[in-house]
């Protein structure tokens, strides 16, 4: 079978004259989320330097182009789509990857994976090279799908359940709860960095989200890798008789040793959850090893949907529960082929919280939202996705082929 020899790997920007509106997640220019939740005052890595506390896009936030569309052609005339980050990202998909990938078959995953991830290794294994990787994966099994006509969750063995229970993410806790989500998980807004005060602000907080949902609706603490051991373990115990069931990636990935002790001094009753930024299936068991009760991979960072699978048969040995961390409907198709994948995450992307939307409009057509907390994954081929003919593209990255070396 010939039609699904891929024939060409694209990266795009939308046109700085048509700039995409409304984007709200990792991906996006900073002066769209200004006045988002997102890019407000939340917790982070770098809120221990005054000048960022109070805004979490002016600590992270690159000037790197923002939104990269990724499309792989097959000789067949489909297209594969996905989405990454930056210029830096779309130049390893243009500049080394692409080339590993025109040629090969759409079906030919692990193959391609590997000849991706192996050219690689010199100057990747995690971060940045890993999102390229993914984006790359991603598109592929779009197209693959395509290309026979299928559904990724029909390429990956078939659904076990028809829908997936959601949770939401987003600072409205009770809108969260009046939508009939599984649950509400709140940014954390106060880092160690400001004290006792900021600790007493984050459990007022959490104290204030308790109110406003029933008794028994659960709540989550999303830590950003903003905390040190102790806070995390003093702000575990604070809040666990508010009823929240877990808190979430309170380190940085790879301090396995500061995990082990969290979990090891943390209630009993509560999960300790984390990988949003993490990698690769080592990763991962580097994390089970360290007592992590939930994995999060994001399958637009881990390696993509090709290693969430690899991802999942470890945790599956050590008996740790994957909830992957939001990335639209690659996400769903994995979860529902899941013998334990009966939660997910949803955010709430409005720049308020207060009003549900698909995580990639308008640039992509046929999202799927929850309805009452249940999302119902569908039958279109691949991720049942589209680029948004509306939305004009510019390529991301130069050709350099007439460049000397």
């Amino acid at each position: 079978m010939t039609a699904d020899r891929i024939v060409d790997v694209r990266t795009s920007f939308v046109h700085a004259d048509k700039p995409e509106p409304d984007r709200r997640d990792g991906g996006d220019r900073e002066p769209v989320r200004r006045d988002h939740w997102l890019g407000g005052k939340v917790a982070n890595p770098m809120t221990k330097y005054a000048e960022f506390r109070d805004n979490r896009d002016a600590g992270i936030g690159a000037a790197d182009g923002g939104t990269v569309v990724v499309e792989v052609e097959s000789e067949s005339g489909a297209v594969g789509v996905s989405t990454t980050a930056g210029l830096a990202t779309a130049a390893v998909i243009q500049q080394h990857l692409a080339r590993l990938v025109v040629g090969e078959r759409a079906s030919a995953h692990s193959r391609t994976w590997d000849r991706m991830f192996s050219s690689t290794l010199r100057y990747g294994r995690k971060g940045l090279v890993l999102h390229a990787i993914s984006a790359v994966d991603l598109a592929i099994w779009d197209l693959h799908g395509k290309v026979v006509g299928e559904p990724v969750h029909a390429l990956l063995g078939g659904r076990i359940r028809d829908a997936v229970q959601v949770y939401a993410t987003g600072p409205r806790p009770e809108t969260a709860a009046r939508l009939g989500f599984a649950g509400a998980k709140l940014p954390l807004v106060w880092g160690p960095s400001e004290g006792e005060a900021g600790f007493r602000n984050n459990v007022a907080l959490a104290r204030e989200a308790r109110e406003a949902v029933p008794a028994d609706f659960p709540l989550m603490y999303d830590c950003w890798m903003a905390l040190d051991v102790d806070y995390a373990v003093r702000l575990a115990h604070a809040v666990e008789p508010l009823g929240f069931t877990w808190i979430e990636e309170p380190l940085p990935p790879d301090d396995y040793a500061g995990l082990r002790r969290i979990r090891d001094r943390m209630p009993p009753t509560m999960t300790l959850n984390t990988g949003e930024h993490e990698y690769t299936a080592n990763g991962f068991r580097l994390l089970c090893e360290a007592g992590v009760d939930v994995i999060q991979p994001d399958l637009g960072w881990c390696g993509g949907m090709t290693e969430v699978l690899r991802i999942a048969a470890v945790a599956r040995v050590y008996g740790v529960r994957v909830i992957p961390h939001t990335c639209g409907m690659p996400n769903y198709h994995f979860v529902v082929t899941q013998p334990g994948g009966d939660l997910a995450e949803f955010p709430v992307l409005s720049a308020d919280g207060e009003q549900l939307a698909p995580q990639h409009a308008p640039l992509l057509l046929g999202e799927d939202i929850p309805d009452k907390g249940w999302l119902t994954v569908g039958e279109n081929p691949g991720f049942g996705l589209a680029l948004n003919p509306d939305v004009e593209l510019v390529p991301a990255v130069p050709d350099l082929s007439g460049v000397a070396r």
